[in-house]
């Protein structure tokens, strides 16, 4: 089932930005299943589970947690995103919505998660309010960031683009920031959630030469749309030159990522 729901502008504009090369990011999002399965084996996610992801891409959470046996629902701002979410999870009921807007029922889901998602909406404290909305009273709610700069092998590429970028608004949390002790916690407390357990989880993206490390870097955010077409072969060579020291003898990439988790619950049965 698919369906669409009110989008706000900015999430119209990031939902076009990530679906340009939705395709090279699916290849990427694929990589990034360990961390999925760590947030399914905490919370205990299997059958009788109703799970909602918000942000949810091409759909490998979705496919992991269905394959445990949960009712899954996704949502996501790009169509194309979805499309290929459709194609991987066909029983999954999929829409295209905005984070701050979801057009679900309070009181909905045993799980809301969030991978990498909540702080692209326009306000992030409404983002997980109505995470929190959905979800039923003490219910999960997953927010997954970026950890610590040092130990993610793509700030590389973030400084290598960002002469090509323009500046960041400086009142919009960013998700490199997100990580800091205290930070994320009070973010999701002034959205009315109950901060829980936190963890960190690190894994290594493995590409197996420097056009697939161009493609799967080139694909995210829609770099491309945003630099102009134009100065592909400028970005690419930066993230080229910048990626080097993880290059590996036999030609390869090896870039480690550490991504933070707070585990949350939704407090609406206290009130």
């Amino acid at each position: 089932m698919t369906a669409t729901t009110l989008l706000s502008e900015k999430a119209e504009r990031w939902g076009a930005l990530w679906g340009s090369r939705a395709d090279d990011w699916a290849l990427a999002e694929e990589q990034q299943l360990p961390t999925y399965e760590e947030a399914i084996d905490r919370l205990g996610i299997g059958p009788g589970r109703r799970v909602l992801e918000v942000g949810c891409g091409s759909g490998v959470f979705l496919r992991a947690a269905a394959d445990r046996g949960a009712q899954v629902f996704g949502l996501d701002a790009s169509e194309a995103l979805l499309g290929l979410a459709r194609s991987r999870v066909p029983e999954a009921d999929l829409r295209r919505g905005d984070l701050q807007f979801l057009p679900y029922a309070d009181d909905s889901f045993d799980v809301v998660a969030g991978f990498n998602s909540f702080f692209f909406a326009s306000d992030m404290v409404e983002a997980l309010r109505e995470a929190g909305r959905v979800a039923k009273p003490g219910a999960a709610v997953v927010i997954q960031v970026w950890g610590r700069p040092e130990k993610c092998d793509l700030e590389a590429m973030k400084h290598a683009i960002e002469p090509f970028l323009p500046p960041p608004d400086p009142n919009v949390p960013r998700g490199s920031a997100l990580w800091q002790p205290g930070v994320l916690e009070g973010i999701a407390a002034e959205a009315g959630l109950t901060p829980g357990e936190m963890f960190d989880i690190s894994w290594g993206y493995e590409l197996a030469d420097e056009d697939a490390l161009a493609r799967m870097l080139l694909s995210a955010g829609g770099i491309l749309d945003v630099v102009g077409s134009g100065r592909e072969d400028e970005v690419r060579t930066a993230i080229v030159d910048a990626m080097a020291p993880y290059r590996r003898p036999d030609g390869g990439y090896t870039l480690e990522n550490e991504w933070h988790y707070l585990l949350t619950t939704s407090r609406r049965d206290q009130t």
